[in-house]
């Protein structure tokens, strides 16, 4: 991707920042993700504030790096066509969330699956540029939220979280924000390399293609979740 550089951050675009960090920590291994998490700052953005010069200059810089990646991945058409797109956001997000649901329900605690519940519910925001989310991911959204925060309050003081599906009650998530935020700091240029015991290793992620997750009414986990997935299968 072009090296446009950014800008610092305005203050307006706080609720952004985690989306283009992730972005910076896809753009190699997974551009078309990363391409949609900038279009989701950019619209998201322009709706917060387009008009204040600090905004209108972060948010001309972001539109350059947009069509610096239009330019490059001008050819696929998972960037040339919505659909195609929003299918591979999907996936990816989902492919996310399962892993990290695995791990919980084996009761196997840890930053790297507290980051991939974290970085799931980022994505699922990222689907909105395509539309409104269907009830299911809409629930994904929710559940891998409450599952960050809770895993992270709990490793935090010292006690042990609850594998699995629980019921969900109040748990702050400013803590895992605080944390991400301070795991990298948004660049503008390139992507930065960042500790891996707090990014999500792309190396431990299931390979399968989980699609057609139905979650029932009042559920907030999918009840097909496989019960173990392969590990160290790399990225397709």
């Amino acid at each position: 991707m072009a090296a446009t550089a950014l800008p610092p951050l305005p203050p307006q675009f706080k609720s952004i920042q985690h989306h283009l960090r992730t972005a910076q920590e896809l753009d190699k291994r997974e551009p078309v993700v990363a391409y949609y998490c900038r279009l989701y700052a950019m619209q998201t953005g322009m709706k917060i504030d387009s008009k204040t010069p600090e905004c209108r200059k972060f948010l001309s810089k972001l539109m350059d790096q947009l069509e610096a990646m239009k330019k490059q991945f001008g050819d696929n058409e998972a960037i040339t066509q919505e659909i195609v797109g929003s299918a591979h956001v999907e996936n990816y997000a989902l492919k996310m969330f399962l892993y990290a649901d695995n791990e919980d329900r084996a009761g196997q605690f840890h930053k790297n699956m507290i980051k991939s519940f974290y970085t799931a519910s980022l994505l699922i925001d990222v689907l909105t540029v395509f539309g409104e989310l269907s009830e299911e991911n809409s629930q994904h959204r929710k559940y891998a939220r409450w599952k960050a925060a809770y895993i992270h309050n709990c490793l935090k003081n010292g006690e042990t979280p609850q594998p699995g599906p629980i019921g969900m009650e109040g748990e702050s998530f400013a803590d895992v924000e605080r944390e991400e935020a301070g795991s990298s700091s948004l660049h503008s240029g390139t992507t930065q390399p960042t500790s891996s015991s707090s990014t999500y290793e792309a190396s431990n992620m299931p390979t399968s293609n989980y699609t057609g997750i139905h979650i029932p009414p009042g559920a907030h986990a999918p009840a097909n979740t496989p019960a173990e997935v392969p590990h160290n299968t790399g990225m397709s």
